[in-house]
């Protein structure tokens, strides 16, 4: 009879109907923390929602330098960037089919590509999700201090408090940031829709901004200059790609939903796009300085009422929320980093609420450094981005290739067609507007991308040198019992010596004490020799000492020097008081130990901690050791540990 005690010996069986209502119990508790398809495009597409604010902008200030001729253009390169959306969401649905862990980029880099490739694609995706958590909370400020020029001397402090406030929702679940989160986006995507719709059917502006034109030198249309436009506004496509890198965090089934999610976030960014784009040509859109393009379209369209100004809080309220594509993205794909052994492994485990919580609050903390270090300006932080995104899309473009090359399928030729013409557009995009930016600090973007695949090397070749020392994947040999030795350090006779040398014991036959001595304290040397003589513990005590008043360098090297080739087990006690406060009358020479043991050691390091009650002994007790302070000692005497 085996004399393992299993679960079965004390709890009735459960019945199979009974284990699948327990699954199906489960499954629906875990459902409810993850995204529906409307939650999806709250949680993990507000950053290219919120790019329809800058997006069509970016493409009129390069197109003007050309003129009305180069206005013109507008609609003509939106509608290739429209393409190119078309040909990346097409794309990412069949990512997400064929990757239902997420990954995006990663996941198909790593399968259909090189290693290191996949690398480059993560760390591409990682400076990107970094980098837009800072662009859309300056942004989201900026527009913020705009309207109330009074808060522009805190914009540094605004930038971390909507950081913050960010953050804590999304510690709280994915699925709580999308809840939040949906009814902004719906008021900003249906303020976009009614603008457009009103300015289709208006036949003049409704209002004309009365500003002046910014000026500047007139060149011709060419090709460079319609290139450069083409790139700057392929700032609108950042996070397409969120979805397919967070397939995990959708209900079931959650390849089905997020496929959804992706077409309808292609759908709903393609019509806004072309639709304003539409409008520019239509009213004659040109740069103003100091009034964004949304603003000059919705005063031609609403008046400047009401809805202009309710467009502009929901553009607004945003930009500020578009971060949080970030951190529907970055965590899932941190885990699988984590668990191909590239990123620390604590970025794998999940919280409550399906959080990857340490993923959370990394991209948090390096946000905010980046946030104070460009003193909250977008400017100077809209140059690094966007760049990190096409090294992304054109990786996964290309993997795709590559996966319609070796998987095949139905109609799989015109799929590698597209996929082949958008990776060459997103690479010209990429090569371009890295380019075009070089001289505005896009070199740090150029720099970061391998020093991140350097360390996610580094982290890789670490685990696998502690697989190789744990023997992982091999059969170890039988456990056998070996010599062993237990070391307490002690500080002198008392109580928690008493309670510290009994733990010992029963761990081991060999037990040890040891004292740290200071060679100009004889006279403590001495007494302390005494009272253990007197005491007669049926212990060994060994006197080691401290030339240079040091106490852990000491004490491992007696170690090193008496007990090498066998194990070695170190009991440190120490007190624990009753009232918190009462710690900071402890010495802490047990951190000290313990810290000195582990970097100079093998021995295993066990902390025993012992409670002191918080009430006082009655008369004729022995006091109690306080602190580590031990019975008879004389007052101020510290010991060893405690």
């Amino acid at each position: 009879m085996s004399d393992t005690v299993r679960a079965a010996d004390i709890e009735p069986p459960s019945s199979g109907a009974d284990e699948r209502r327990g699954r199906a119990r489960r499954s629906r508790g875990a459902d409810r923390d993850r995204l529906t398809v409307p939650g999806g495009l709250a949680a993990l597409s507000l950053d290219a929602m919120a790019s329809v604010a800058y997006g069509p902008e970016a493409i009129v200030l390069v197109l003007a330098v050309a003129g009305g001729a180069g206005l013109g253009l507008t609609l003509p390169v939106t509608l290739a960037i429209a393409g190119l959306l078309a040909v990346l969401v097409f794309s990412y649905r069949q990512v997400i089919a064929a990757f239902p862990d997420g990954g995006g980029a990663y996941a198909v880099a790593k399968r259909h590509l090189s290693v290191r490739t996949s690398l480059v694609a993560a760390a591409s995706l990682v400076v990107d999700y970094v980098l837009n958590v800072a662009v859309s909370v300056a942004a989201g400020v900026a527009a913020l201090t705009s309207a109330f020029p009074v808060l522009l001397p805190y914009t540094v402090q605004l930038c971390l408090l909507v950081l913050a406030l960010i953050t804590a929702v999304n510690l709280r679940g994915i699925a709580t940031s999308a809840r939040l989160f949906v009814v902004p986006t719906v008021i900003f995507v249906g303020s976009i829709l009614t603008v457009i719709v009103v300015g289709l059917f208006r036949d003049e502006p409704a209002t004309a901004v009365q500003a002046t034109p910014a000026s500047g030198t007139v060149q011709a249309v060419g090709a460079l200059l319609l290139l450069k436009a083409f790139a700057n506004g392929c700032a609108a496509l950042t996070g397409v790609e969120a979805i397919a890198n967070a397939v995990p965090s959708f209900r079931a089934p959650a390849v089905r939903r997020a496929q959804r999610a992706e077409v309808a976030l292609g759908a709903l960014l393609g019509v806004m796009l072309i639709g304003l784009a539409t409008l520019i040509g239509r009213f004659q859109i040109h740069p103003v300085e100091g009034v964004t393009v949304l603003a000059q379209l919705t005063d031609a369209t609403l008046g400047h009422g009401f809805g202009f100004y309710l467009v502009q809080l929901a553009t607004v309220v945003l930009l500020a929320l578009a971060a949080n594509t970030s951190f529907g993205g970055l965590p899932v794909l941190a885990k699988l980093l984590a668990e191909d052994n590239y990123l620390p492994h604590v970025f794998a485990l999940r919280a409550r609420r399906q959080v990857y919580r340490y993923g959370v609050l990394v991209l948090s903390a390096v946000a905010a450094v980046l946030l104070v270090a460009a003193r909250g300006q977008t400017n100077t932080l809209v140059p690094l981005f966007a760049i990190g995104v096409f090294v992304g899309f054109t990786i996964a473009q290309y993997g795709m290739v590559r996966h319609w090359l070796t998987v095949g399928g139905p109609g799989w030729r015109w799929k590698l067609a597209l996929n082949g013409f958008g990776a060459l557009l997103t690479f010209v995009a990429a090569i371009v507007t890295t380019v075009s930016k070089l001289g505005e600090g896009a070199w740090l973007v150029a720099v970061a991308l391998p020093l991140l695949v350097l360390g996610f090397e580094r982290v890789h070749h670490a685990y696998r040198r502690i697989g190789v020392s744990l023997g992982l994947g091999r059969t170890p040999a039988p456990p056998r019992p070996g010599p062993s030795v237990v070391v307490v350090p002690v500080g002198g006779v008392s109580e928690l010596t008493r309670r510290a040398l009994a733990a010992a014991l029963s761990l081991g036959d060999e037990v040890v004490a040891v004292h740290v001595c200071h060679a100009d304290e004889p006279a403590a040397r001495a007494r302390v020799r005494a009272e253990w003589e007197a005491w007669h513990p049926d212990v060994e005590l060994s006197l080691v000492e401290a030339p240079d008043r040091d106490l852990g360098r000491p004490f491992a090297a007696h170690l090193r020097e008496r007990y090498t080739g066998r194990h070695m087990f170190v009991v440190i006690p120490e007190v624990q008081p009753a009232r918190r406060w009462e710690r900071i009358l402890r010495n802490n020479r047990g951190a000290v130990l313990d810290h000195a043991v582990r970097r100079h050691t093998d021995a295993v390091v066990c902390r025993m901690r012992f409670p002191v009650p918080a009430t006082v002994p009655g008369a004729g007790e022995p006091a109690a050791s306080v602190a580590g302070e031990p019975t008879g000692a004389a007052p101020g005497r510290p010991t060893a540990v405690g």
